[in-house]
């Protein structure tokens, strides 16, 4: 890929990318803070309560052009001036400051700047399922930075961003026997290269091996650790970044990388490591009770070093072939609400067929798990794939990530139900619906929802289907109250199915 970090963007990508970046962070400040404000006119007007001030946004589910009203008359505001307005409002709200998060924000609007610029000089990959996974130049529609990389250069992080359609080989280490940490089967490791004697094989991504160097420097001099080169062939960065497809070897490896991305610090940490095996077990169990398509990946084992536990680990994945039907191809859930070249949404004949078919794959796995074995999946947009036939009618759903999956009466009940209906009908349903629904304007997906939830025998599912408010992630007050990434928090959403 040509490099084009010292690039300054044109005007056509530095406008394109502040309006990128502005879509999910008005979405925060309007579902988070904002007021509906009644206002004549096609636009939507929203007052903010903590200066009284009156914001205004073009478009539905990614808003547009915001303007603030003053003196008058409304302005339009571009990224930094939005930045400085969100975050002295929320110094108002929360009687709290924070200099990250505004950094954050303008990390995350370069960022995209620089994706931009890389696409516009790179060839997308032929594989559909490949191009869904690099297809998320918006990201999250609900973070206030979904795309920041730490604050870091772009050229520590471009070449290894799926979304500029990167691909690149592992770095191959060698550790020493004696301090190899290892649990599950991890034995597809060993194939991809050959170790000395007296050591394992042990991948790294490049970029971690970079963040980590210097802690790892007497590793190296003293033999705990040595290079063995690279692999002999190249993987690709799925959406989630840090986790790469190698699609000759059929697997997924998911590696440590010490920077923030959305909410958290992609490591992987020790005490998630250490329940892995537990939660994964439970997910593989679920899903060979359910029947049907559906289908789990499972995370198989990790490996890493006694002496950078968390720094070097690396999960191995199921991939794709043994479980994807014959015929059928896997797309990320998330590239649906992007939207890419290829994208079935673009095609289906019967939008309202193709919608049921879709709610019939993905619903009922994932209220089985947990109804019949108490397995909260983390059901949300990036780690769900449906699989689509040649039509492009889904028939099958595969679910991914035991990182996230929580297990009853680990959480409480209560608890692993709230977390399913965000990841599921909020983060998921609410999203690819709308995407349908925009692309096809007449269609109201709730109602097929709502009858696909209702026929399932769960207790749960009355309150559901009557309540009125679903729960919605406050990612942009968690992150400006510091919360931890996992310490998810909930503010009522009007719930669609009543009216459905």
């Amino acid at each position: 890929m040509e490099r084009v970090e010292h690039m300054p963007p044109s005007d056509d990508v530095a406008e394109r990318a502040d309006a990128y970046a502005a879509a999910p962070l008005l979405n925060c400040l309007i579902r988070e803070v904002a007021q509906p404000h009644p206002e004549p006119g096609g636009r939507r007007v929203y007052r903010l309560p903590g200066g009284g001030r009156l914001l205004r946004v073009r478009g539905g589910r990614r808003p547009a052009e915001p303007e603030v009203h003053a003196d008058g008359a409304w302005h339009r505001v571009d990224h930094t001036e939005l930045v400085k307005l969100v975050a002295d409002e929320l110094r108002r709200h929360t009687g709290l400051s924070n200099d990250e998060l505004p950094a954050e924000m303008i990390d995350s609007r370069d960022a995209v700047a620089a994706l931009l610029a890389a696409r516009a000089r790179t060839v997308p990959p032929e594989d559909p399922y490949l191009r869904s996974e690099q297809s998320l130049v918006t990201g999250h529609p609900y973070h206030p930075a979904p795309k920041a990389r730490g604050g870091g250069p772009v050229a520590a992080w471009l070449p290894y961003a799926p979304e500029a359609h990167t691909r690149f080989p592992l770095v191959l280490l060698g550790v020493r026997e004696d301090l190899v940490v290892e649990e599950g089967d991890t034995s597809a490791l060993d194939t991809l290269g050959q170790a000395p004697p007296g050591y394992r094989l042990l991948p790294a991504h490049p970029w971690q091996l970079d963040l980590a160097g210097r802690d790892l420097a007497e590793a190296f001099a003293d033999g705990r650790l040595v290079r063995l080169g690279r692999t002999a062939f190249d993987v690709w960065p799925t959406a989630a970044i840090r986790t790469v497809h190698a699609p000759g070897a059929d697997l997924f490896l998911k590696f440590s990388l010490d920077v923030r991305i959305t909410n958290d610090v992609r490591r992987l940490w020790r005490h998630d490591l250490l329940k892995l095996r537990r939660t994964d077990t439970a997910a593989v169990a679920a899903f060979a009770d359910l029947g049907g398509p559906a289908a789990w990946l499972s995370d198989r084992g990790y490996r890493t070093a006694a002496f950078a536990f968390e720094e070097l680990a690396v999960v191995v994945r199921d991939g794709l072939r043994g479980h994807v039907r014959p015929g059928a191809t896997p797309l990320l859930a998330a590239a649906l609400v992007e939207g890419f070249d290829g994208s079935p949404l673009d095609g289906p004949a019967d939008a309202a067929v193709w919608w049921e078919a879709y709610l019939r794959q993905v619903v009922p796995p994932v209220l089985g798990a947990f109804a019949r074995h108490g397995v909260v999946l983390e059901a949300h947009l990036q780690n769900s794939l449906v699989a689509v036939d040649p039509d492009g009618i889904p028939v099958q759903a595969l679910f991914r990530d035991a990182e996230g999956v929580k297990l009853l009466p680990e959480v409480s009940r209560a608890a692993g139900w709230e977390r399913l209906v965000y990841c599921l009908v909020v983060n998921h349903l609410a999203e690819v619906g709308a995407a349908l629904a925009e692309r096809r304007p007449g269609l109201d997906p709730w109602p097929a929802a709502r009858r696909e939830l209702a026929r399932h025998d769960l207790p749960e599912i009355t309150g559901l289907l009557t309540a009125p408010t679903l729960p919605g992630k406050t990612n942009l007050l968690l992150r400006w109250l510091g919360a931890d990434g996992a310490d998810a928090r909930y503010l009522p959403l009007p719930n669609p199915l009543v009216s459905a």
